[in-house]
């Protein structure tokens, strides 16, 4: 079965299940690895996205030394949510 582009993610993951258990232990730890690789490099990237945001980094450490005391409840300040 060849997965189309408007695939969901379950039969995505049901296909891939699939196609690991019929492989060796071998190749079974090359997938593996190679799943590392792509979620690393997917997190390097998003990392990466938000560090060239301009300023973000100066206002979350901004806010991680503001005290929890003046900080305000969502819910107070947004009552119908």
């Amino acid at each position: 079965m060849t997965l189309s582009p408007q695939s969901t993610h379950s039969e995505i993951n049901r296909q891939l299940y699939e196609s690991l258990q019929q492989l060796s232990p071998e190749r079974l730890k090359a997938v593996a690895d190679f799943a590392a690789f792509l979620a690393s490099t997917e997190s390097e990237a998003a990392t990466q996205e938000l560090l060239s945001i301009s300023g973000l980094l100066e206002q979350v450490k901004l806010n991680q030394l503001t005290p929890k005391s003046e900080y305000v409840n969502w819910r107070t300040v947004h009552s119908d949510v």
